[in-house]
């Protein structure tokens, strides 16, 4: 790959979501991409930026097994060895190891602000955000906050406990404020989908009218139209940062709205280009 234009002394912003499929994996579009921004530095641009709504193998930040791979450092630096000078993510798994593994500035884009829109055209009385699990917790509260902001009124919160260990989920508890409300289960992604509708369940018990879930990526891998199909789950909004080609069309993908990550992805490059504040966007 090589650019046909000429880029010397430019400001480059490159976009490549980095998930498997449908034609290509991973690792395919990773490979390519480093080279190409390898080949921007090489031809004489200025800053080469990487917008990368989806980031492959982010989800390993930390050792959680004895000589675990800590892939977000790997990753981190692979881009800094091409030359990149930012990188540009939406709704990382862990936004701090994320931070802490590249030394080249990062944005971290959330999903909130494209959510927050979507909830308010609902116009429901009540209002609950729920994490899907602790780990979560914080990532619910912020969206909560900037619900509330918008809403001008109390949103309730709730969370579910969830403990994961060699693959296997367990733990049942739910504290939180969810009866006669709309729940709102917010969460990075949905792989299996095993854990949001943990969460639903657990909000239906609860008293929650309806449960919406809010996830920025849909990976809708093998097992996930189980889920959906699952009558907790009323509807499950995404963004497009990874296509839902692994779903069929039929009933299943009625129940799906899927929000275009493109306005927020171009609002951030502008800023940036202008040396703008993206304090709004980043909700961290």
């Amino acid at each position: 790959m090589r650019p046909i234009d000429q880029v010397g002394g430019d400001s480059v912003y490159v976009v490549q979501s980095l998930h498997s499929g449908p034609s290509e994996s991973a690792n395919d579009k990773l490979c390519r991409l480093l080279f190409f921004i390898g080949a921007l530095k090489d031809a004489g641009a200025a800053r080469v930026t990487a917008v990368v709504p989806y980031l492959c193998y982010a989800r390993k930040d930390r050792r959680t097994k004895s000589s675990d791979p800590v892939t977000t450092r790997y990753i981190a630096e692979m881009f800094e060895a091409v030359g990149t000078d930012s990188i540009v993510t939406l709704e990382v798994h862990n936004p701090v190891a994320f931070e802490n593994a590249f030394r080249c500035r990062t944005v971290t884009l959330t999903g909130t602000p494209l959510f927050v829109d979507y909830v308010r055209a609902l116009k429901d009385d009540k209002f609950s955000v729920v994490s899907p699990d602790t780990g979560g917790a914080k990532r619910a509260e912020l969206f909560r906050e900037a619900l509330e902001a918008v809403l001008g009124r109390p949103v309730a919160k709730a969370f579910a406990d969830k403990h994961r260990s060699a693959g296997v989920v367990s733990g049942d508890l739910f504290v939180g404020d969810v009866a006669g409300a709309t729940a709102l289960v917010i969460d990075d992604l949905i792989s299996t989908g095993g854990t949001l509708l943990r969460a639903a369940r657990a909000a239906r018990q609860a008293g929650a009218r309806r449960v919406i879930a809010l996830v920025t990526h849909g990976l809708f891998m093998a097992g996930s139209t189980d889920v959906l199909a699952d009558p907790a789950i009323e509807r499950l909004v995404v963004t497009d940062a990874v296509p839902a080609f692994r779903l069929p069309p039929g009933p299943l993908r009625d129940k799906i709205d899927i929000l275009p990550a493109a306005p927020l992805l171009a609002e951030a490059i502008r800023r940036l280009h202008e040396g703008r504040s993206l304090a709004d966007l980043l909700v961290f």
